[in-house]
């Protein structure tokens, strides 16, 4: 099973590339016109990325009283990015990651969970700061649009839900148990009306919500931990930015303050809310005609754009296919959970 399972993830990577291989001959012909020495600068500030990403995951875990090292956070966490990016499931499928590892380890599921759901809702907190700069330098310039403004809604929205979930488990496990149960209940009566069979428990639902509460008493203990990975969430973004500001500078393109934090905040925010998997083909055309509405002339705004994807999109990307062989060399992975 674990054979196949990687003989399939590995197939949609093929096809996933090959589908997209016209973006990623532009990366490479673009790439090459650029600056290499902030280009390669723009590689490092990649890596330090990851390896932020690797610390918000170490301390949101040891909050929780689980403990895992950062060097395996670092590779759990590329896997769970690149399968979410070739298998999308709505992040579930790269939750597996973290929630097998836990299963193999002894540790809770349920707290596993409560880690990825921190992360993801610490993430949209950090980037909501940052979002609210860039639609005031939108709204400034007169460039603030019901396309910016419907994404940002949508991400508040998805984030307050995510919080109000988080703050109901803290308070009252027994409510939450009660959420999941109907919401099993409501998912099992969509299955029968389609004429299949029940695919999830209504009873291992909301016993799994009571060990996501267990997990949240935690938190509610020693909030004064999650200190550290909300600015971990926010130096994230930071790091990005300084991505996109090297692209900048690799190809030399006039620029101000404003325009690096508007410009990222328009790629960000779709590639949050977008459809497609990370944002693929929605980013570079939102980011592009971002840049463009902010002065930038098209041809230059085109160049920082493919740019910033193959470092921030293409290079994560490969660096999982390897995360994802390690992970799975090792023991069994499932890229979906039924409780």
């Amino acid at each position: 099973m674990r054979k196949f399972i990687f003989f399939a993830i590995i197939s949609l990577t093929v096809f996933f590339v090959i589908t997209n291989f016209t973006e990623v001959q532009s990366i490479s012909d673009t790439i090459q016109n650029g600056d290499w020495r902030f280009l390669l600068l723009a590689l490092i500030v990649e890596f330090l990325w990851l390896l932020n990403i690797a610390l918000s995951y170490k301390f949101i875990f040891r909050s929780l009283g689980l403990n895992e090292r950062i060097p395996k956070l670092l590779i759990l966490s590329s896997a769970a990015n690149f399968i979410n990016v070739v298998a999308p499931t709505g992040g579930i499928g790269g939750m597996a990651v973290l929630i097998d590892n836990a299963k193999q380890k002894g540790d809770s599921s349920g707290r596993t969970t409560v880690a990825g759901v921190l992360f993801v809702l610490l993430d949209y907190i950090g980037f909501l700061i940052v979002l609210t700069l860039g639609l005031i330098v939108l709204f400034r310039r007169n460039n603030l649009g019901s396309a910016e403004l419907t994404a940002s809604a949508i991400l508040f929205i998805v984030a307050l839900i995510m919080a109000t979930l988080l703050v109901i488990g803290m308070n009252s496990p027994r409510t939450l148990s009660r959420i999941f149960y109907n919401a099993t209940t409501k998912l099992n009566q969509v299955f029968i009306s389609l004429r299949r069979k029940k695919r999830v428990s209504a009873i291992n639902s909301s016993r799994f919500a009571y060990e996501i509460a267990n997990g949240l008493k935690e938190i509610r203990r020693k909030p004064e931990r999650l200190i550290i990975p909300a600015g971990l969430a926010l130096s994230s973004k930071l790091l990005l930015i300084c991505i996109l500001l090297l692209m900048f500078f690799a190809f030399d393109v006039s620029f101000s303050v404003g325009t690096i934090i508007a410009g990222f905040s328009i790629g960000y925010l779709f590639f949050v809310v977008s459809p497609t998997p990370a944002g693929l083909g929605i980013v570079e055309g939102a980011l592009t005609l971002g840049l463009v509405s902010l002065n930038v002339p098209l041809n230059q705004a085109a160049a920082v754009t493919l740019a910033y994807r193959g470092v921030t999109f293409w290079v994560p990307l490969l660096i999982g296919v390897l995360s994802f062989r390690m992970v799975s060399g090792s023991k069994k992975i499932d890229t979906a959970y039924t409780y």
